[in-house]
């Protein structure tokens, strides 16, 4: 047992949260559609049947922000992201309704990145012109690879022609574009997974994040695997896509984030170093500060029953405070995932907690080189980075002491697992 997790621990000595200034403010909004539920999603996402209700949809999330206005009165939001499911599924015009209905109850930053995920097989040019008009300032294009055999194995609605067609687009129409890939695909080699970033590099995108494909549970590869790359391989695949991308001059500044010069992804960073984040959509997850509590709160997740409790004014599932003993873990499967790593107040200002609660646990890891630190910057090193969760095994907090963690997804903690 980690020594934070004795009673001897200096988080026995704090039992409310005492924070001196409240972190940035977010908005996620969840659109919960798709196409076709991919065999290796585990996101909160339904196939679309027949017409989908974006007007009876957008009302209930407008009918969720105010309701939840309340709790981040006097706040500014600084960016705001669309995640899904497919948000592109819904029209412009929809789209544009939700966006001014969030700035006219809301403060938003006049220069807020605004982001929206696409997918290729929703691609119209015309729409992503409509988005753009809308308010929309950074697209996020699930590509996932440039391969059409590949695409097919991982069951996506569109093949690489159209992802092509969609980026040199996106391209076009906005001041910055993430190109979504995947790697350690079914039978995947390490030149068919270089070849997918080789392209999304010569395509010009500024931004690529790229995840490795893992078996959740839940979905249909987990039931049915498909023949994947070994652990060896898989990590080889690693260690040359962040070759290519930092040689081709994309700096690597989260686990699976790379981007150019000025085209890190700010919504992104607010919940890399513990920001706050207000959900809202059918399942989706949000994390708000007071002065004296973080509170973790989770959506319903069936659409047509979070909207009518929306109507109502109670989407929320469940809403709980996060304890003392929790704040360390949470701060650090975020924090630790910058490969930059984070300024050592960074950890009392999210969490009212003093950075010496943790510091047999900080001292443990630096000794097994798995961080670095000075007085200044607390960062993982190679080998850290590459283990994570030996990291942050130690900062877990004792079975028992607190309520159970909610599941959270780790590339996009807005959204639901399903």
């Amino acid at each position: 047992m980690s020594p934070a997790q004795t009673a001897s621990s200096p988080l026995a000595d704090f039992t409310r949260v005492r924070l001196t200034e409240l972190p940035p403010l977010s908005l996620y909004v969840h659109i919960p559609w798709c196409l076709r539920k991919c065999p290796y999603c585990d996101f909160n996402s339904h196939e679309k049947r027949g017409e989908i209700p974006e007007d009876d949809y957008v009302a209930a999330l407008v009918a969720d922000l105010e309701a939840s206005l309340p709790a981040v009165w006097g706040r500014r939001i600084r960016t705001i992201f669309l995640g899904g499911g497919t948000p592109s599924l819904f029209t412009p015009a929809a789209i544009e309704r939700l966006v001014t209905a969030i700035r006219t109850r809301l403060p938003v930053d006049p220069d807020a990145e605004i982001t929206m995920e696409a997918n290729p097989g929703t691609f119209e040019a015309g729409r992503f012109r409509g988005y753009r008009a809308a308010g929309i300032t950074r697209l996020s294009v699930g590509v996932q690879s440039f391969d059409d055999g590949k695409l097919a194995a991982l069951g996506r609605v569109h093949g690489a022609a159209e992802a092509r067609r969609a980026l040199a687009t996106a391209l076009e129409v906005f001041d910055t574009v993430n190109a979504d890939l995947m790697y350690a695909l079914p039978d995947q080699s390490l030149g068919q997974a270089l070849a997918d970033v080789r392209e999304a590099i010569a395509s010009g995108v500024p931004h690529v994040s790229a995840y490795h494909l893992t078996l959740e549970p839940d979905t249909h590869f987990h039931r049915f695997p498909p023949k994947l790359p070994d652990d060896d391989l898989a990590a080889d695949m690693q260690e040359a896509i962040e070759a290519e991308l930092g040689a081709s001059g994309y700096g690597h500044y989260e686990t699976s984030a790379f981007a150019r010069a000025g085209h890190r992804a700010r919504h992104n960073l607010n919940y890399w170093t513990f920001g706050d984040y207000l959900g809202l959509g059918a399942g989706a997850h949000g994390k708000v500060s007071s002065r004296d509590r973080i509170v973790r709160e989770s959506r319903i997740r069936n659409p047509q029953a979070y909207m009518r409790a929306a109507m109502e004014g109670s989407a929320i599932l469940e809403s709980r405070e996060v304890a003392a003993p929790e704040l360390p873990f949470e701060f650090m499967l975020n924090a630790l995932r910058l490969v930059e790593g984070f300024p050592v107040e960074l950890f009392a200002q999210r969490t009212g907690l003093a950075i010496t609660a943790v510091e047999r646990e900080l001292a443990g890891a630096e000794a097994a080189g798995l961080i670095e630190r000075d007085h200044v910057t607390i960062r993982p090193t190679p080998k850290g980075q590459r283990f994570l969760n030996d990291l942050l095994e130690p900062f877990l907090p004792a079975r028992g002491t607190v309520a159970p963690l909610r599941e959270i997804s780790i590339s996009r903690p807005g959204t639901s697992r399903s």
